[in-house]
């Protein structure tokens, strides 16, 4: 398990320096080493830019910084490309283009030799695969920088696919955990528009996502939860794991033979119903999403398989995503209120769908939405592309500084990448009015009797809780001021410019009264004639006029460099 203490702990031993070169070196190549430059202060960092700075690195200008940053984390490795699809997960990280670039991230790899493929299944399952497998196809069907795929199969169940984690990747992630943090440390520090973007909490987020994801038994246990909601419905398929064939390591699962879903000349060959398909697909992750609130994170093309009768079937349970009920009923709210073109109601739960540490300004948001459904609502709903739509939302949410939940934006990643799906299978499908009978069946339940009645519970419930509480509490403070174990701390904020400015107000006039006092001083004494005297003019009183105008000077640039005299 990944620990950020103990990561933060050997970053601050600078080990792994050539892997440590090489990223910055990369950084380089891509367009991306002024942020780099500006960690000179940090003495390891100096010294490796001497080391990078002496090759040429080709530069990439043409590109958007968007474009090189996603270049960079294809070559950095498996831990950078997983690290930018995992925050572009997260929008409240990272601008819209951004998001948008490093969701293009093919995770692919060279594959690994068959002969590490075998020691680690017989490591981790304790037998030989001859015993394990009737066979086991020693080229992967799939490679990607966690893992690699082999078809297999096992005898009286037939035909099984089964990921192996790549040998040594905790190792890997590991060390580039370590660098990550020590930059992004260094970045909140010292690059004031990158520390807005909170890099360490990028970092932080990552490890524990990544801890995640490299673990089997989480994507098992995601297939087996799936595979429970959906055993009576006839028009969705999950793939069956198996358990004693599976651990963190390794997970074995039911092989699917079927036609991608993006494959329109095999499904029309085949004799399918691309109108069928496109129904059931669409109504399957609206009722994840609505419904069940547990729903596939990563629904895109390679991902959802059609079988024979017009059968939906997903894998790769690795990313999912989990909404409370409250949660979606506000975000049907959200929906309606920009459908219906309501500015305030639709500032006002996009408010409550996200975080923020200032509230913004309500009237320029207001202004951004209304501004924004300007420009997109002028359609017919059918001509709406709902996927779009909320994209563009997000854009308006960065810019104020909201962030969404990631498991929000996971919904709204997966409605946008189904609605693309769909519209490429059947031109006429219409989104909004697929969701219509979701949207109603939870407005509407909103206000039945049973739900009523135990958010009435609900609140007599926490209201007596409140009751018992709230007295001791009052009991507890009261001793605790009697102890004399309460400290009031009071913190102003926005005060740091207001106290610079009455700095530099009171240096000037310390400034202007020693001048004063120079000229003052220096006219007596050159008055008095004290020695020593040059031509008949004392020689200290030369002196005192010529730092007083200096000092003028010095005072007057100050004055003029700010604008303001």
């Amino acid at each position: 398990m990944f620990s950020i203490q103990k990561i933060g702990v050997l970053g601050r031993t600078y080990r792994h320096l050539t892997r440590y070169r090489q990223i910055i070196g990369i950084l380089f190549k891509y367009g991306l080493g002024n942020l780099v430059e500006r960690l000179r202060s940090d003495p390891h960092i100096e010294g490796m830019l001497k080391m990078v700075s002496s090759k040429r690195w080709e530069r990439i200008e043409k590109l958007t910084p968007a474009q090189r940053t996603r270049m960079a984390c294809e070559e950095l490795g498996p831990t950078f490309i997983k690290f930018a699809q995992i925050i572009s997960t997260h929008p409240g990280f990272m601008p819209v283009e951004f998001i948008h670039e490093l969701s293009k991230l093919q995770d692919h790899a060279l594959p690994f030799p068959y002969e590490e493929v075998k020691k680690s299944i017989e490591n981790e399952l304790k037998a030989p695969c001859e015993e394990l497998f009737e066979y086991i196809d020693e080229t992967p069907i799939a490679s990607a920088s966690i893992g690699q795929v082999h078809r297999a199969r096992i005898k009286g169940e037939g035909e099984v696919a089964v990921k192996i984690k790549r040998p040594g990747i905790k190792k890997i992630i590991e060390v580039d955990l370590e660098i990550m943090l020590h930059i992004s440390t260094l970045m909140e520090r010292h690059i004031e528009e990158i520390a807005i973007l909170r890099p360490v909490k990028m970092v932080e987020e990552f490890a524990r996502t990544i801890e995640k994801e490299i673990d089997y038994t989480i994507e098992a246990t995601n297939m087996e939860r799936f595979s429970r909601q959906y055993m009576n419905d006839p028009d969705v398929y999950i793939p069956k794991v198996f358990r004693d064939l599976s651990t963190s390591c390794i997970i074995t699962m039911e092989y699917i033979d079927g036609i991608k879903v993006s494959d329109c000349k095999k499904l029309d060959s085949a004799g399918l119903d691309r109108k069928i398909i496109t129904s059931r697909g669409a109504n399957l992750i609206l009722k994840m999403i609505f419904d069940k609130g547990f729903f596939h994170a990563d629904p895109h093309p390679g991902n959802i398989f059609v079988l024979p009768e017009n059968t939906i079937c997903l894998v790769d349970y690795g990313m999912v995503g989990s909404v409370d009920r409250i949660t979606r009923e506000i975000f049907i709210d959200l929906i309606e209120s920009i459908v219906t073109h309501n500015t305030k109601l639709a500032t006002k739960v996009l408010l409550k769908l996200t975080t923020y540490d200032e509230e913004p300004d309500i009237r320029s948001l207001e202004k951004g939405i209304g501004d924004f459904m300007g420009q997109h609502l002028y359609k017919p709903l059918k001509d709406i592309e709902i996927g779009k739509l909320l994209q563009e939302l997000i854009g308006i949410a960065f810019r104020f500084r909201l962030r969404l939940h990631p498991d929000i934006f996971l919904m709204i990643k997966a409605l946008g990448t189904v609605e693309a799906i769909a519209c490429r299978l059947d031109p006429d499908f219409d989104l909004i009015a697929a969701a219509t009978p979701f949207i109603t069946r939870i407005k509407v339940n909103r206000f039945h009797p049973k739900r009523i009645a135990n958010d009435i519970v609900e609140i007599a419930v926490d209201y007596r809780q409140f009751m018992q509480q709230f007295p001791l509490d009052m009991l507890k403070i009261a001793e605790l001021i009697k102890q004399q174990k309460i400290s009031l701390k009071i913190e102003h904020k926005g005060l740091d410019r207001v106290l610079s400015t009455l700095d530099q107000i009171s240096n000037r006039i310390s400034f202007s009264i020693i001048i004063a006092a120079l000229l003052i001083g220096s006219a007596l004494i050159v008055i008095s004639n004290i020695p020593p005297l040059f031509y008949g003019i004392s020689l200290i009183g030369i002196l005192g006029f010529f730092m007083a105008a200096v000092m003028g000077i010095w005072l007057m640039v100050a004055i003029l460099m700010k604008g303001r005299l």
